[in-house]
């Protein structure tokens, strides 16, 4: 079994340290918690990206860490089996000792009657005028274990400055610094905002497509990609004819067979105008170093002597872009939101934008009070950003009580009276210098399951405030292109990419997958999650230039990295592109992660605070 776990690890690209004490408590763990050696290979990929490490080898110090992973897992597996048992923790413990006496009873079971009222103190002109049927009542006279937290935001990470200790003390003059970076960016200066593309409109027909849908959308990705190669100065050749010279072609990384990609299952499926499209073995024996994953279109060079393999010396997979401030797109296929009506703004300084950024859920699994969404606008209220972005889900369908269907209201009306009516007090409460973005979810019960997916349809008093926009969609603020994806783009990338060799953040390298590759959603087949429309999918999944930042909320760790694009290239520019994964708002019955963002001329000179809530 120690010989299996072994295999496991090397397939996934990792090497291990000290093999032997390695593998025996590896094999203690297969044991103990009834692993087969791929669950626990799993296991460490998951361990291994919220750890952030960036060396591929397995460690022995690790296994202490690893160990304790493992016991949440099963713990969470058994919560899920048996929903009304609570596995105590030391959390619950800590929670209990510094509670006062009177406020000990309810902590894990009903709430006691303490009032929530951060953000009434800071908003309560703008909450008296509507009511709310699922929350205001009820916040007013309990307190959940969220309500419970001693620590209402804690930094957690900051670009350019070292990271926080656990313990979440921070000195109060690196908070007066942040404070300090977003006030530079003038909130009372209303952001320009313009939405690129408008498609798929609400409403659209979907689910349609056909099989010659997908065919062509694949081979459509294939000749693009190749138009650009030959641009560059490459000659394209079929691969699948047998010769003894070195030939370069461009095609698709597919799997020959069920089950995930590895090294002896990668077929290449090339154009259909050199060999109709038909697929032929990629041996990669020969590459010191790659990275792959099925749906991924690369440049090859290699030989094929038998005709029946083609054996790689060179993989390219990146794609010259250009940046975004060489594009210039056509003005119908773009919609202008400035006001031009606003004599009181001042006009926005261009290249610079104060933001803060959350994804859902917005609220936690024990209830529908949307509590973690309500601390995050009192956050806003407090910061005043330019551009609030909230992206998806909103009304869950994974939560409990969406899934169970115990509430007495439509999703729609969860949606206008949980979202809509906070956002539209928040941006009163506010003035007419903070706009609001949504960006739906695939997970939104409430809204169309496809993705892509079109815009909410807003019927909001304040519409050239709070606006909504494509999934995935793109805009332009204060001249600062962004991108986002609410799909978990980055999560399936990594369940399915193969590499060797590779050094640094495996997170940035899959972030860079998706620019590289043109897509939003690159991966093909898709995940069984996601219910791609190969028939609207094209122009709306498609990247025309690189972004300044780009979003892309994911259940792993959240993080703010600049990436680098081209990189490779002699003879092309190195472009930098800022990503974000800020995380989810709740996580359980607790808060998670958002994060706060001043952008000012380049990605480089950003400044950005992942913030735990």
């Amino acid at each position: 079994m120690e010989a299996e776990i072994k295999a496991e690890f090397n397939k996934s690209g990792f090497n291990i340290a000290d093999e032997d004490a390695v593998l025996g408590k590896c094999l203690t763990f297969c044991i103990n918690y009834k692993l087969t050696p791929s669950d626990l290979v799993s296991s460490w990929e998951v361990y291994y990206l919220n750890r952030q490490m960036n060396e591929s080898t397995v460690q022995n110090a690790e296994m202490d860490g690893f160990l304790l992973h493992l016991q949440n897992e099963q713990k969470e597996a058994l919560i899920k089996e048996e929903p009304g048992l609570h596995a105590y923790s030391i959390r619950d413990v800590d929670m209990i000792l510094n509670e006062e006496p009177d406020d000990i009873k309810g902590v894990l079971d009903t709430p006691t009657n303490r009032p929530l009222a951060r953000y009434e103190e800071l908003g309560a002109s703008a909450q008296g005028t509507t009511g709310n049927l699922l929350s205001s009542s009820k916040q007013s006279s309990i307190i959940t274990p969220f309500g419970q937290r001693t620590n209402k935001f804690v930094v957690q990470f900051k670009t350019k400055t070292e990271s926080i200790s656990e313990n979440g003390k921070k000195e109060s003059e690196d908070e007066d610094m942040g404070d300090e970076f977003i006030r530079r960016a003038q909130p009372k200066k209303r952001c320009s905002l313009v939405i690129h593309g408008s498609k798929p409109e609400p409403g659209c027909k979907f689910m349609y497509d056909r099989i010659e849908d997908r065919f062509d959308f694949l081979v459509n990705r294939i000749k693009k990609h190749t138009s650009a190669f030959l641009a560059s100065g490459q000659s394209e050749e079929d691969p699948t004819v047998a010769s003894q010279k070195s030939v370069f072609a461009v095609g698709m990384i597919r799997c020959d067979g069920e089950g995930r990609l590895n090294e002896k299952s990668v077929t290449l499926q090339s154009s259909v105008e050199h060999s109709g499209g038909e697929l032929v073995r990629l041996e990669l024996e020969k590459m010191d170093r790659y990275s792959i994953f099925p749906g991924q279109v690369v440049g090859v060079v290699g030989t094929n002597p038998s005709g029946h393999c083609l054996v790689a010396s060179k993989l390219v997979d990146t794609i010259p872009l250009l940046p975004s401030s060489d594009l210039n797109p056509h003005p119908a296929k773009k919609l202008a939101l400035d006001e031009e009506d606003l004599p009181n703004c001042q006009s926005p300084a261009m290249g610079e934008l104060s933001m803060i950024i959350a994804a859902g859920p917005f609220t936690t699994t024990d209830n529908l009070l949307f509590e973690p969404l309500k601390e995050l606008l009192a956050f806003a209220t407090r910061k005043q950003p330019q551009l609030l972005i909230l992206l998806g889900p909103f009304v869950d369908s994974e939560h409990p009580e969406i899934k169970k269907a115990t509430i007495d209201q439509t999703f729609d009306e969860v949606f206008d009276q949980e979202i809509t009516r906070k956002l539209q007090d928040h941006v009163e409460y506010m003035g007419s210098s903070t706009r609001v973005l949504l960006v739906p979810s695939i997970r939104d019960a409430n809204h169309d399951p496809v993705f892509p997916q079109p815009p909410f349809d807003l019927t909001s008093e304040n519409i050239d405030q709070i606006t909504s926009i494509t999934n995935p969609g793109v805009f332009d603020a204060n001249e600062v292109k962004v991108g986002c994806c609410t799909v978990d783009v980055i999560k399936h990338l990594s369940g399915e990419e193969i590499s060797r060799n590779l050094s640094g953040d495996r997170l940035s390298r899959l972030a860079t997958h998706i620019i590289s590759q043109r897509s939003f959603y690159p991966l093909y087949p898709p995940a069984d999650s996601v219910p791609l429309d190969f028939s609207i999918a094209p122009e709306a999944l498609s990247i025309s230039s690189i972004p300044h930042i780009l979003i892309l909320p994911s259940d792993l760790a959240p993080f703010a990295k600049v990436l680098s694009l081209n990189a490779e290239a002699e003879e092309q520019e190195n472009v930098k592109c800022l990503c974000v994964n800020p995380g989810r708002l709740a996580k359980g019955i607790g808060g998670g992660t958002f994060v706060e963002l001043y952008y000012h001329e380049s990605p480089e000179t950003a400044y950005a605070s992942i913030i735990r809530i």
